[in-house]
């Protein structure tokens, strides 16, 4: 993933926008693409801030909360499978995503499945 512009080549482009250039003259005398220069004049004009918007972050787990019932189905079923897991949530209005998914909750919380039947 591509690092944001730093502040001081920001500032420099604004400054020049502001200074009469256009953002596609300006992109090309600070070597940055068009693409980025207009982004952040829109950043600016929306916002006033020369600062970069947040990149990444934090995404809460799917089962987040459903870790109880995880627990209460492999205990019921010492053999119980990734599928059925997957299918005994989707009775209970669960929507469990992919088996993958499943997997590493499981694994996060510890907890033993069965490969395959």
């Amino acid at each position: 993933m591509a690092l944001p512009l730093s502040q001081d080549l920001r500032a420099r482009i604004v400054r020049a926008v502001s200074e009469g250039s256009s953002i596609r003259q300006a992109a090309v005398r600070f070597d940055v693409s068009p693409s980025s220069a207009i982004k952040l004049m829109q950043r600016v004009r929306a916002t006033g801030s020369t600062a970069p918007a947040k990149i990444g972050g934090y995404r809460r787990p799917l089962l987040d909360g459903h870790e109880g019932l995880l627990q209460d189905l492999t205990a019921a079923k010492p053999g119980i499978t990734l599928v059925e897991i997957k299918e005994a949530l989707a009775e209970r209005g669960i929507e469990g995503g992919h088996i993958s998914t499943i997997w590493s909750t499981l694994r996060r919380l510890g907890l033993s499945h069965k490969k395959s039947r």
